[in-house]
């Protein structure tokens, strides 16, 4: 056998390989875009739901003609290490009729000498009810910049699905937590 066709079979089995490895490459930059997309749609890892105001109207009239089961909500405040900010719910337990609205309140004050923005992280526990827990509006949506000193009140309007109830994994759930940590917002000028 020459060494031409050797040559040209190895370069062809060498680009084949840089193909790959740029592909594998791509998987790994696009992979955590991808997963926040995946657990956004599904609710996987206690990621909340994003709903309209025609979601929770809709679930709303479903819950009324249902009768209405109650499910109890509880709500957790977390800041990240170092962040001068107290942050908690205003109650810290609620009890809501499944499919209907309602509000938590959460109080945030910065206690440091310069204005600070802030981002906060959500989740579900347990896991299995992420799906269901819809959000209307939420300070979670975007970052919040408090002055010093300042104190704001934050609310999250909110509604659990009725499909929670045809689910065998969730539909004996008593307690959902709904959780948040603050973290400072990385500046952008850095």
């Amino acid at each position: 056998m020459s060494t031409a066709p050797l040559q040209q079979k190895n370069r062809r089995i060498a680009i084949l390989f840089a193909v790959v490895a740029l592909g594998m490459l791509g998987l790994g930059y696009a992979a955590v875009p991808l997963y926040q997309m995946f657990c956004s749609v599904t609710g996987f890892g206690g990621t909340t739901q994003r709903a309209t105001q025609g979601d929770a109207d809709l679930a709303s009239r479903f819950a009324r003609s249902a009768g209405g089961t109650d499910i109890s909500v509880r709500f957790d405040a977390n800041v990240e290490r170092g962040m001068p900010w107290d942050f908690a719910p205003v109650q810290v337990k609620d009890t809501v009729t499944i499919g209907q609205r309602d509000m938590a309140i959460f109080t945030a004050r910065n206690n440091s000498d310069r204005p600070i923005t802030g981002t906060a992280t959500f989740n579900v526990e347990p896991e299995q009810t992420g799906a269901y827990f819809n959000k209307v509006q939420c300070f979670c949506f975007t970052e919040q910049t408090l002055q010093p000193g300042q104190q704001v009140r934050m609310p999250v309007l909110y509604y659990i699905d009725p499909a929670i109830l045809d689910d065998e994994n969730a539909k004996d759930v008593e307690q959902i937590t709904l959780s948040y940590t603050f973290h400072e917002a990385e500046d952008p000028t850095s």
